[in-house]
């Protein structure tokens, strides 16, 4: 097979070609669990011989990717005991402008990005950063996309700060075995996160100035009608099925108050009866609903029983959440699923764009980022892993409380990071006494441990190990480095700059982990046929394989503030592609300075 040979590659390299092309065509396109697309290419590379038995399960035992596993347990301690909290509490503040308020958000969440999981930062930041914005009378757009980018740009400053850079220095070290100083980056990254905060602020009026989403959602006596069911009302003693309420036109049956106990029935069953003087709040297109006096001689109330500054009292709950990408509710109607009754939750209402939608909520058919407010029971867990996978809620972070444990768990970090950086013991060996001290010291328990490993993560980086491997055996990356020289010339500069910037492109497209494991050979060849060491190459690579900017799917952290931001896809497009272009020269100019190119001994 190895002996068939068409433009210069053999079969088992074409076998390669479609398969990473096919897993790419898959995540963009299709809503397949990452970790099955890349088990499913892991089993064709392996079944076709590509890959012997070793190399097709390696990246389960990969240093960088238990690394990164057992980083999730170290990262748990910190979450559970507060330590984020902290620093949102002290280190915001008043700032007097916009330039100033980017650099009070933008330096601790990179501070924060180069230790702790990028998402995790975010998750935390999104809602303090929306209430923070109101405060300072500054649109949230203003500030969500550089909450997002400096995560990303923080993350490149360490080793462990982000997955590409474990996963980058894991191959380096399994080729040469010699390690990477976990801080090898710190300086290119800091270089770079200075340069995007300059950026920013210069390019302020790129950032789109968007409604949030949930302002169209201040005051529910904007789409909630309560009416009154008369004493005499032909209706009483029916089911609410029997009376025609279960399905109204314009909208639904949200609440029942009955007159004779103030009991609250929510959500209202098909067989609850209807009593005289009953209250019956409905939500949807107010002018539909309000044909009810008319078909079924309701009566106004006179008032609204609600409004969105009563949220937190005893007898309901609203909340709001937006669709995330990937989610099973996109391209459906609310209504033509179980979703309500799975979830004991109703949807009184739909805003797109920071706009309320006019249309029955349960008929909209939802989009990705679509804000949904949702009426809810008192002590509901919206934490739960079913919502979670489809929705993101504003209001969801729950209160830790900051004590003696913030101050043990941010000592055991402080101690992994220095012991390793100082080369005192070896990063992985650091990792496990970290995550064991998180458990001895109770910064949190096994449950929340084991809860904090996220396995499709693992299965896609370990993934991502393989197809560098079979890239690197079956001479693609030999044939892409000539490929590349052959364009580009012997500068080494411009060649390490050329694949920078393709790897900077690749990765708003697909996962930056696959894109640092996929272009890591490509490099090392290029540099070795240059005749130089590829140690400041793979730098360079591990700064632009995290510089995505121009696109929302570029990350899971853009993800997170496309929806609570009311933002478009081409928002990312129009500050995103020039902060690219600004953070690759950025990122070639500092890596030379710091790290000169050193010809192979």
């Amino acid at each position: 097979m190895e002996s068939i040979v068409f433009l210069g590659f053999n079969l088992y390299a074409w076998i390669t070609i479609v398969t990473v092309l096919s897993m790419f065509t898959v995540l963009l396109f299709t809503k397949l669990r990452a970790d099955l697309v890349f088990l499913g290419a892991i089993s064709i590379l392996f079944v076709t011989g590509v890959l012997d038995t070793k190399e097709a399960f390696s990246g389960f035992s990969s240093t960088s990717v238990v690394i990164i596993g057992v980083l999730f347990v170290v990262v748990a301690g910190l979450t559970h005991t507060g330590v984020l909290q902290w620093i949102v509490k002290y280190l915001l503040g008043q700032p007097k402008n916009y330039s100033k308020a980017v650099i009070r958000l933008m330096l601790p969440v990179a501070a924060l990005s180069s230790f702790l999981s990028n998402t995790t930062v975010v998750a935390l930041f999104v809602g303090i950063v929306k209430m923070w914005s109101k405060k300072l009378n500054i649109s949230p757009s203003k500030l969500l996309i550089p909450l997002s980018y400096a995560s990303g740009m923080g993350g490149v400053c360490t080793l462990i700060g982000t997955p590409p850079n474990l996963i980058i220095s894991g191959l380096y070290a399994d080729n040469t075995g010699h390690a990477m100083n976990v801080l090898a980056t710190t300086i290119p990254g800091l270089f770079c996160l200075f340069i995007g905060v300059l950026s920013i602020i210069a390019m302020r009026k790129l950032l789109p100035d968007r409604k949030a989403p949930e302002t169209a959602f201040e005051s529910t006596s904007d789409y909630t009608v309560e009416l009154l069911v008369p004493s005499d009302n032909k209706h009483i003693g029916k089911t609410i099925e029997e009376a025609g309420l279960m399905d109204v036109r314009g909208g639904s049956l949200i609440e029942i108050k009955h007159y004779d106990d103030r009991e609250i029935v929510s959500p209202v069953p098909s067989d609850e009866l209807l009593m005289g003087g009953d209250r019956l709040i409905f939500a949807g297109q107010i002018d539909e609903i309000l044909d009810l006096k008319k078909s079924h001689n309701f009566v106004n109330a006179d008032h609204h029983i609600f409004t969105f500054d009563e949220v937190d009292n005893k007898n309901r709950q609203l909340h709001t959440a937006y669709v995330t990408f990937g989610s099973s509710l996109i391209n459906t109607k609310i209504g033509n699923s179980t979703f309500e009754k799975d979830n004991n939750m109703i949807l009184v209402a739909v805003a797109r764009r920071g706009k309320r939608i006019d249309q029955s909520p349960r008929e909209v058919v939802l989009q990705a980022g679509d804000t949904l407010l949702l009426e809810c029971p008192p002590n509901i867990n919206i934490h739960t892993e079913r919502l979670t996978s489809q929705l993101q809620f504003f209001d969801s972070d729950q209160v830790v409380k900051i004590g003696k444990k913030t101050l043990i768990s941010t000592t055991i970090m402080i101690l992994m990071v220095v012991l390793s950086a100082l080369n005192i013991i070896p990063l992985l060996q650091c990792a496990f006494l970290a995550a064991i001290a998180m458990l001895l010291f109770r910064c949190c328990n096994a449950d929340q441990a084991m809860k904090a490993i996220n396995w499709e993560i693992l299965m896609v980086f370990a993934g991502s190990v393989v197809l560098g491997i079979a890239i690197q055996k079956t001479g693609i990356a030999e044939r892409l480095a000539f490929g590349i020289l052959d364009v580009c010339g012997t500068n080494p500069i411009v060649v390490m700059a050329a694949i920078c910037f393709v790897g900077t492109f690749i990765t708003e497209f697909i996962s930056n982990t696959a894109a640092g494991a996929m272009f890591f050979p490509i490099m090392c060849e290029a540099a070795e046929k240059l005749g130089y060491e590829p140690y400041p190459f793979l730098i360079a690579l591990m700064v632009s394989v995290s510089s995505s900017f121009a696109t929302p799917i570029g990350s899971p952290t853009h993800m997170l503030v496309y929806g609570p931001g009311g933002y478009r896809f081409s928002d990312f497009m129009r500050i995103g592609l020039l902060m690219n272009l600004i953070i690759l020269a950025a990122n070639i100019l500092i890596v030379n300075i710091i790290y000169p190119l050193t010809p192979l001994q």
